[in-house]
């Protein structure tokens, strides 16, 4: 009889966590862990080309920080069918999964840069002036929050991506950073790949043995004969995994390495094809939930503001920047809608990863993560903290049937919905930051 082993080890105190394999059940199988995720997205939407019954507006002209922004459509509030307008077209095979979220709200504290508000504080949605002794509303941010109830049992609490591609560290952590454990104190985001790889697999050895599966393989080779053979596929389904990671980190590895030789000014663009880079970070990701290395974990697809221009894959023929776009609207509104529906193509992606991983009661990865999809600002141009584009994905496991549109009534606070997820994923509280109730729609 095979006992259960949830991970491998090998030379060096390497270790590998395992998926879910039948062939080492010792037991029926038990529901399956839930995760929590954020997928941030920065600089806000072009509103007409997201949000349903939109498509007609004036395009806004930039405001700096503007409290009134653009209102959202007469869209009467509670449920309705999920719409695919053009930004969210890419999520169309994936509706059934989804839930768009309108009419929801952040308020802005006067005094920091909106942008350095706009995602600092996204996750943490504490009423303006509330934190003593802090220009900004910003607490404990929610996936610590829910760390703290599910994060206990896992190498890591929580795991935090940016694919910020720049080297310039122009910016304050206020505009690079979601993820807080309390006022000032960031939780700062891995944006290299060869760096998220190491801290997920590095050992004392991994500068000498190129590839951790090798350090393991002796075992590996040992279990796999004990598999069934569905068990033997996915198995080498997920070494596989691991190598491909491997692969594309060390090919950036290599780049990086070559360029430092040659004396040149660093170029704009990222070392990476964009959205190669976005999908090696969140693929890093997608294992950390499969494998149980943690349940909780934040992804920024880019930096808030940041001037530094760099390439998105096949869309313009030289390095834009997109904050600068965004003052702009009318001048570069078809960038702008190509850059967001970019930033939805990533996101879909993202999705249907995780419902492709088959979880031990034949669930998905998906079904048991609560992912969301979302930007601190509701447009770009305007700077407003009202009306935000948020789209909840996954969750089928704790209830949540995709599909769908809620629209909210005027002055829903975002924290309305964090204190929604937070209770689906175990709190007990009534209450988060500014929150009036939970968003009881989500659910159903």
């Amino acid at each position: 009889m095979i006992t259960r082993r949830s991970f491998l080890r090998g030379a060096g105190g390497a270790v590998l966590s395992l998926p879910w394999l039948e062939s080492l059940a010792e037991s029926p199988a038990a529901q399956a862990p839930h995760r929590f995720a954020v997928f941030y997205v920065p600089i806000g939407v072009v509103r007409r080309s997201f949000f349903p019954l939109e498509t007609d507006n004036e395009v806004p002209v930039f405001r700096g920080a503007d409290f009134k922004g653009v209102d959202g459509a007469d869209i009467k509030p509670g449920l309705h069918p999920f719409p695919l307008t053009p930004t969210i077209k890419p999520l169309e095979g994936m509706r059934e999964h989804v839930t768009l979220i309108t009419g929801i709200d952040r308020t802005f504290q006067s005094g920091t840069d909106v942008h350095a508000q706009c995602g600092s504080c996204f996750l943490t949605s504490a009423a303006p002036y509330s934190i003593q002794h802090s220009a900004y509303p910003l607490d404990r941010t929610l996936d610590h929050v829910i760390a703290d109830e599910i994060g206990g049992t896992t190498p890591f609490r929580t795991m935090e991506f940016s694919c910020n591609p720049h080297k310039d560290n122009k910016e304050s952590i206020y505009f690079d950073n979601i993820s807080w454990y309390a006022t000032g104190q960031v939780a700062p985001s891995i944006r290299d790949p060869r760096k998220a790889y190491r801290r997920m697999f590095g050992t004392q050895e991994i500068e000498r043995v190129r590839n951790i599966s090798d350090l393991v393989l002796d075992e590996a080779r040992s279990l796999s004969r004990e598999l069934g053979y569905a068990d033997r596929e996915k198995f080498g389904e997920y070494l596989e995994a691991i190598r491909s990671i491997e692969v594309k980190t060390d090919r950036l590895e290599k780049m990086k390495g070559e360029l430092d030789k040659v004396d040149l000014a660093e170029p704009s663009a990222a070392h990476l094809p964009r959205g190669e880079h976005i999908q090696l970070m969140a693929d890093l990701m997608i294992v950390a939930l499969q494998a149980g290395l943690t349940r909780v974990a934040t992804f920024m697809i880019g930096p808030e503001r940041w001037d530094t221009p760099y390439m998105f894959d096949g869309l313009f023929d030289e390095p834009m920047s997109h904050h600068k776009m965004s003052h702009n609207q009318r001048q570069y509104i078809t960038h702008l809608e190509q850059v967001d529906h970019f930033h939805m193509q990533q996101f879909a992606l993202v999705l249907e990863k995780m419902k492709a991983i088959k979880e031990s009661n034949g669930s998905t990865l998906l079904d048991n993560t609560l992912i969301t999809y979302g930007s601190g600002l509701g447009d770009g141009s305007t700077h407003q903290f009202h009306n935000l584009p948020i789209i909840v994905g996954g969750g089928a496991g704790f209830g949540i049937k995709g599909g769908r549109h809620i629209h909210c009534s005027d002055g829903t606070p975002l924290a309305n919905l964090w204190l929604k997820q937070a209770q689906l994923m175990g709190l007990k509280g009534n209450r988060f930051a500014d929150s009036t109730q939970a968003m009881h729609q989500l659910v159903g």
